[in-house]
C-alpha cells in the first residue's frame, strides 16, 4: 500500500512494543506524508481541530497528512466522530494504535472506514534479531550467558520497547565479564506481566481458564489461573466464574462441584490473599478432573425459548390449588393425584399445559452422577406409558 501510494486509515492493533509507532513512521517516510502524532490521552477536541485545520491548508498545497493517534480506543465517540468528515474526504490518512479489541472499544462508523490489522506480539525469534539489531548499532555484544540471553528474551514477554531498553542498559554498565541468569535478575527489574484487569486480556485469559476446564486439562487450568492472578486479577471474579463453570460444564454429572466452588469462594473470603487462592485452585482442579455434563444447561435454554414461543399457557387445571370456593366451583384442583399416596410414589399425571404437547428438554448423558438420574427417568417414562 505504500509503494503504491494508495493507504487506507488503518487501526493497529496488537500489544505493547509490537511496533505500532514504528510501522506508522515507516509508512509516513515511504508515502512521503507530513507526520503528525499525537496521543489519545493527552489530546482534546480543541487540538484535534487544529490538525485538522492545518492538514487541510496542506492539502490545498498537494501535501497529504499521516495522523497517528496512539490509545485511540481512550478517545470518547464524540471525538472519535470528529475525525469522520476528514477522513472521507481525504484531509488526513489516520493510523490509529490500540492494544485493546477494536471492535468493542471503536464506534462502528470509524471502524467501517478503516482497515484492522492485527499485530503479534514478539517471538524469541524476533526478539534475537531485535538483540542482535542492537548490539551491531551499538558494536558491542552482550555480556551475557546462553542462559541469561534466553531468560532475558522470557522476560521482554514480547515487547520489543522493554527488551531494547533492557539491551540499553547492560551496554551502558561496561561489564566485563559474563552473567548469569541470578545477576541478570539483579541488574534488571522484572516486566510486569501483560494483563489489562478490564481490557481483552481479561477476558481472553478467563475465557482460556474456563474452556481448560471444559476440556478436563487440570495442568492447564492451573497455568490460566496462575496467569490472572500473577496480572493482578481479582480472584473473586476467578471464583464467581468457577461457580458458572460448575453449573455449566459439570452440572448434574457431579452435583458436590457447585458446593465445593462455593465453599472455596468463601474460603478466600475468609483467608484473603495469598492463602485463599489456593481454595480456588483446588476448585478449579475438581472442576477439570469431574466428569462433565452441559445437560441442564441445554435443557434450561430449551425451555427459555419454548416458554418464549407458547406464550401465557395456563398451567392444567388438576394441579392449581383452590383456596376458595369459586375455584373449587371452576374445578381448580379437581382430580390432582397425590404422588406419595401411589404405589411407585409416582403419579404420571400432566404438569404441561393442556394446550402443549410435552416436551422432552433434559436429556443427561451417561456420565457420573447422571447415570443414576438417566436410571429413574427411564424408569419413570416407563410408568408414565403404563399410565397413559
Amino acid at each position: 500500500m505504500s509503494k503504491t501510494g494508495k493507504l487506507p486509515s488503518i487501526i493497529l492493533w496488537g500489544p505493547a512494543g509490537c511496533g505500532k509507532t514504528t510501522i506508522a513512521r515507516l509508512t509516513a517516510k515511504y508515502t512521503n506524508c507530513r507526520f503528525e502524532a499525537i496521543s489519545a490521552i493527552f489530546t482534546g477536541v480543541a487540538e484535534l481541530k487544529k490538525i485538522f485545520k492545518q492538514a487541510e491548508i496542506r492539502k490545498a498545497q498537494g501535501k497529504n497528512t499521516l495522523l497517528f493517534v496512539d490509545e485511540i480506543h481512550r478517545f470518547n465517540k464524540a471525538q472519535l466522530d470528529a475525525f469522520l468528515p476528514y477522513i472521507e474526504n481525504g484531509t488526513v490518512t489516520l493510523i490509529g494504535a490500540t492494544t485493546e479489541n477494536p471492535s468493542f472499544e471503536l464506534n462502528s462508523a470509524l471502524l467501517s472506514r478503516c482497515q484492522i490489522v492485527i499485530l503479534n506480539r514478539l517471538d524469541h525469534t524476533a526478539l534475537e534479531k531485535l538483540i542482535q539489531r542492537a548490539e551491531e548499532k551499538l558494536s558491542i555484544k552482550l555480556p551475557l550467558t546462553a542462559e541469561a540471553r534466553e531468560f532475558l528474551k522470557d522476560i521482554a514477554d514480547g515487547d520489543g520497547r522493554y527488551l531494547l531498553n533492557i539491551v540499553e542498559q547492560l551496554a551502558n554498565l561496561s561489564l566485563e565479564n559474563k552473567i548469569d541468569i541470578e545477576e541478570l535478575k539483579n541488574i534488571i527489574q522484572k516486566k510486569g506481566i501483560n494483563y489489562d484487569k478490564s481490557g481483552d486480556e481479561h477476558y481472553n485469559l478467563i475465557s482460556a481458564l474456563h474452556k481448560a476446564v471444559r476440556g478436563s486439562d487440570a495442568d492447564a487450568a492451573l497455568y490460566w489461573f496462575a496467569r490472572m492472578i500473577s496480572g493482578g486479577e481479582d480472584p473473586r471474579f476467578i471464583a464467581r466464574r468457577v461457580v458458572r463453570m460448575a453449573s455449566e460444564d459439570i452440572g448434574l454429572a457431579d452435583p458436590q462441584a457447585i458446593d465445593i466452588c462455593l465453599n472455596s469462594w468463601q474460603a478466600y473470603e475468609r483467608l484473603g490473599s495469598p492463602e485463599g487462592e489456593l481454595a480456588i485452585a483446588e476448585a478449579i482442579v475438581y472442576l477439570a478432573t469431574a466428569p462433565k455434563s452441559n445437560a441442564v444447561y441445554k435443557a434450561y435454554k430449551q425451555a427459555l425459548k419454548e416458554a418464549k414461543k407458547i406464550g401465557s399457557l395456563m398451567p392444567p387445571k388438576h394441579i392449581l390449588n383452590a383456596p376458595t370456593s369459586l375455584m373449587k366451583e371452576i374445578e381448580y384442583g379437581k382430580n390432582y393425584i397425590y404422588d406419595h399416596d401411589t404405589e411407585h410414589g409416582f403419579s404420571g399425571q400432566n404438569y404441561f399445559p393442556d394446550e402443549m404437547q410435552r416436551v422432552n428438554f433434559y436429556n443427561p448423558p451417561n456420565r457420573g452422577f447422571e447415570r443414576e438420574i438417566n436410571k429413574r427417568l427411564e424408569y419413570w417414562d416407563k410408568l408414565r406409558q403404563l399410565k397413559s
